[in-house]
């Protein structure tokens, strides 16, 4: 057998040796969820670990394991666990109500720090990414009077119709032919799609792409965002960044601040709740007109929840600040610094990358710059041994994308040092392991002839 599906094996023997409250957990749960889960993204194998609770940077499972959280809910708790500031308002708030379906000052508020953060002055409020790209989408059809999306291949922007194509069943063909995908990082190819379909009489609404997108981390290259801000003007589409992923967590004013790119419509989600469910629709005056008029309903019964906006508020004004933005920032460096030297001390290939509180580091020689080379160097096992090599040492991953980190305002400089620890481990024993299967064969070859 090959050195990583040896270590596949001892690391799964570990971790359902000290997950058993999980496993009886999740045959409870198979009874009532399909999976046993509430989500299909929390799946894990053999059985997903149930989390108990977490506090500032880390959280405890319900066998009692306490792991360093790099995971951070899929991104969203850049704020940490149970931050005090966040604990206060929801507390404040629950006391005189949760719910009503009416309006609320607090709303503004955050729709005001919105405005300021990323330069568009209209705000709509929804339950999370997903109804906010929906949202999005709908409201450039109703702006433009087309139909058609472009998208960039390899993205996910939730689970609508619009978005999907062919990833899952249940999805209408008719709406899925709708939508058409060109490659990440080529102002080219966008180009040349839309000609193509502006000839064939088919001009899409919008444009819909995450401005650096988290396939890992791949950076816009120099120049990419510019140009498609000027194609899609000049085709009169509208623009979309999808910054459910990276809005709140790698600038202040996500990708909009960091690369200097305003587009005609922005989604959040993740971050901007503090922990509780929300999405956020940002536009301009002109194209936000249309939900003014009331001519595209943007309607929900949670929209703008009392006790969300308090979440969001708080974590607006007093957590998510711009010294936490330079904590960050320093903490994502030292992340890239300590992995970097992890993969040169043993000569093996490898990328990390940091934008914020978002980072990737990958065991491949080329950096991920759209999906046909994250594809390329996608390996399933290796994928399954760094989550599993994480879980076994304290670290709580991400089941997906375990090389995909998130970091928080509550992480030390001692909590990266940790995570960098556990990879420089797994680091050597791969190499190690790759050695050993090299002086295998050279014994081998030797003694045949």
């Amino acid at each position: 057998m090959g050195v990583v599906t040896d270590l596949i094996e001892r690391e799964e023997r570990r971790l359902v040796a000290t997950t058993q409250r999980s496993a009886a957990a999740w045959a409870r749960a198979r009874r009532v969820l399909p999976g046993g889960v509430a989500s299909s993204f929390q799946r894990g194998e053999p059985w997903p670990v149930y989390v108990a609770r977490g506090e500032g940077a880390a959280v405890w499972d319900i066998d009692g394991t306490r792991r360093l959280d790099f995971h951070c809910g899929f991104g969203a708790m850049v704020q940490g666990h149970a931050h005090p500031a966040i604990a206060r308002a929801l507390a404040e708030r629950q006391r005189t109500g949760t719910h009503f379906a009416a309006a609320n000052e607090d709303s503004v508020v955050v729709a005001t720090e919105l405005a300021r953060r990323f330069g568009l002055p209209l705000w709509r409020f929804s339950n999370s990414g997903t109804e906010a790209t929906m949202d999005a989408v709908r409201i450039a059809r109703g702006f433009t009077g087309r139909d058609g999306v472009v998208m960039t291949r390899g993205a996910y922007h939730g689970h609508h119709d619009a978005v999907m194509g062919g990833d899952s069943a249940g999805v209408p063909a008719v709406a899925a032919a709708l939508t058409a995908t060109v490659p990440y990082n080529d102002a080219d190819a966008l180009e040349a799609q839309m000609k193509a379909l502006d000839d064939a009489g088919r001009r899409p609404a919008c444009v819909i792409l995450e401005p650096a997108m988290l396939l890992g981390v791949v950076s816009p290259a120099p120049g990419y965002l510019a140009a498609v801000r000027e194609i899609t003007r000049r085709y009169d589409v509208v623009l979309i960044f999808d910054e459910v992923k990276t809005g709140l967590s790698i600038a202040a004013g996500g990708a909009v601040e960091r690369f200097c790119v305003r587009p005609d419509l922005v989604t959040l989600a993740k971050a901007l709740g503090g922990g509780l469910p929300a999405g956020a629709i940002g536009g301009s005056t002109e194209i936000m007109s249309v939900v003014e008029s009331g001519a595209v309903l943007q309607a929900g019964t949670f929209n703008g929840n009392p006790l969300t906006m308090a979440a969001a508020r708080a974590s607006l004004l007093e957590v998510l600040t711009p010294g936490a933005y330079a904590r960050l920032e320093e903490l994502g460096a030292r992340m890239v610094a300590g992995c970097s030297q992890a993969l040169a001390s043993l000569g093996l290939p490898g990328n990390a990358l940091a934008l914020g509180a978002r980072g990737c580091v990958t065991l491949s020689p080329e950096p991920i710059g759209d999906y046909a080379t994250y594809a390329a160097g996608y390996d399933p096992a290796r994928r399954r041994l760094t989550w599993l090599y994480g879980m076994n040492r304290g670290l709580f991953l991400a089941p997906g994308r375990p090389e995909q980190w998130t970091l928080s305002v509550a992480h030390s400089p001692e909590d990266v040092d940790a995570y960098v620890a556990v990879f420089a481990e797994l680091c050597a024993e791969l190499s190690a392991g790759s050695a050993r299967g090299a002086d295998d064969r050279s014994a081998g070859h030797l003694a045949a002839t």
